[in-house]
């Protein structure tokens, strides 16, 4: 593709898949060599020369019979990417039960995945359903205001998976949250308050796990904002 550098990850022993990403030639951009056979993934470092933070980009496929070991390896890999750097993910991670809009799914495996990336505060940015009407291809960051232009739609070769053209904001990859919480000023007793005030019985009542660790974290999130003051 002209104007653009290919990186891409063939899959080994069988004719056709893997990962590819294309990046504009005018940013430096290198690859990243990653050892690692239980996860299908290319890692890409997209360099500034202006003395700023670089950004990582990780492309990835996770299969549907992955197991838990490939899961976890998967999973401790992000974390350490998402605590140190400007982060963008992308892949196809096949997990069509989980739905976006209320972050809730109904598999074990699915309901780690969400889990690692609440842990790791990743924003989910493609909101339109593919493939069946499920989301499949999904696109993460762990700045907002990182990625912008989204587009979804057309297919490359012989794939059936739509491609993901997305920006990347440069001027947003240091702009790192450096609020903390100051709970020597917090006032507990409103905190208290706040939270006895919700009917909990009532509210989840209905509501699998997920939804009820949500809701929770939601309410608990929102009572501490009003309650504990932030320096």
């Amino acid at each position: 593709m002209w104007g653009f550098k290919l990186f891409r990850k063939d899959r080994q022993g069988r004719r056709g898949g893997g990962v590819a990403l294309y990046v504009r030639e005018s940013l430096d951009s290198v690859d990243l060599e990653v050892i690692n056979n239980k996860v299908e993934c290319l890692w890409t470092r997209i360099r500034e020369k202006a003395n700023k933070a670089d950004i990582l980009v990780e492309v990835c496929y996770r299969p549907p019979n992955q197991d838990n070991e490939g899961d976890e390896l998967s999973y401790k890999q992000l974390a350490d990417a998402s605590r140190s750097t400007a982060l963008v993910l992308v892949g196809d991670f096949d997990l069509p039960d989980i739905l976006w809009e209320l972050n809730t799914a109904e598999k074990r495996q699915s309901s780690g995945f969400l889990e690692c990336i609440e842990d790791n505060l990743l924003l989910q940015l493609v909101n339109e359903p593919v493939r069946g009407g499920a989301s499949l291809d999904l696109l993460f960051t762990n700045r907002e205001r990182l990625v912008g232009h989204v587009l979804v739609g057309g297919c490359l070769g012989h794939s059936d998976h739509e491609i993901r053209v997305f920006s990347m904001l440069m001027d947003a990859r240091r702009a790192i949250n450096k609020t903390s919480l100051n709970f020597q000023r917090a006032d507990f007793g409103l905190f208290r308050s706040l939270v006895q005030r919700i009917h909990w019985e009532t509210t989840i009542k209905n509501k699998g796990v997920q939804e009820r660790w949500t809701y929770f974290k939601k309410e608990v999130l929102s009572a501490q904002e009003q309650a504990v003051p932030v320096c």
